[in-house]
């Protein structure tokens, strides 16, 4: 059977997932990490991941990866929380903040009781533990934490805030999903990676919870751009 040489002979470039996919060494490390209990330790492992070259043994690649605070990233329009990793850490936390803040109000209203309210009471837990983790990593990595925006959030009735919750939650992901391709550290969009991985699992509950779909766009999510993104929560930012 003939093959297509020229794709053949032509070097591959590894993308950074299956990067990390295939090296064992970083795989195992962010599994044993990731599984740590507590946001604390999650946010550790994204510091010591990112600024450390110490623990990748001599291998056959000479480049680490690259610290979350060098290599701007070519965003779809500016990032207004600084450019590089930093800046989409950043980015993430105040999107964060915003979600915590939402769960909060919501639980605090008493709009939902039995397994419904014990739900969104674990989802506001969960995306606390995200700020927590991302704070950590910023700081670690010498950056500054972004001011915690004040978020106003209409939580008059149940339908309509579960509704807004599955917004919210989709957009979250997306957000993700669209900085994973401009992160340049191996364990920053690890960490990005678990994160997103969350906020698509609240998202479908959701869904289901307001007789939305659960896959809104199909067999492949859609990324979302920072300028998309913030004009979405700018109704939200008090």
């Amino acid at each position: 059977m003939s093959t297509h040489s020229g794709e053949e002979s032509a070097p591959q470039p590894a993308g950074i997932v299956e990067h990390l996919v295939r090296d064992d060494v970083e795989r195992k490390r962010f599994l044993k990490m990731a599984g740590s209990a507590g946001a604390a330790s999650f946010g550790a492992f994204v510091l010591a991941a990112c600024g450390s070259s110490s623990s990748s043994s001599s291998s056959s690649s000479s480049t680490a990866p690259a610290p979350a605070t060098t290599a701007p990233p070519s965003t779809s329009g500016a990032n207004p929380f600084g450019s590089g990793d930093l800046g989409i850490l950043n980015y993430a936390l105040t999107l964060e903040y915003l979600e915590t803040e939402f769960y909060n109000k919501v639980v605090k209203a008493g709009l939902f009781s039995g397994k419904v309210g014990s739900l969104l009471k674990e989802f506001g837990s969960q995306e606390q533990s995200h700020v927590t983790a991302l704070k950590a990593a910023i700081t670690g990595a010498g950056g500054k934490p972004a001011a915690k925006p004040n978020g106003k959030f209409p939580v008059s009735s149940a339908s309509q805030v579960a509704m807004l919750a599955y917004t919210v939650e989709n957009l979250g992901a997306a957000a993700y999903l669209g900085q994973a391709g401009n992160i340049q550290s191996k364990a920053v969009l690890a960490a990005a990676l678990s994160i997103h991985s969350v906020e698509a699992r609240h998202a479908a509950t959701l869904g289901t919870l307001v007789h939305k779909s659960v896959v809104p766009d199909g067999a492949f999510a859609k990324p979302a751009d920072i300028p998309t993104v913030l004009a979405a929560v700018k109704p939200f930012l008090g």
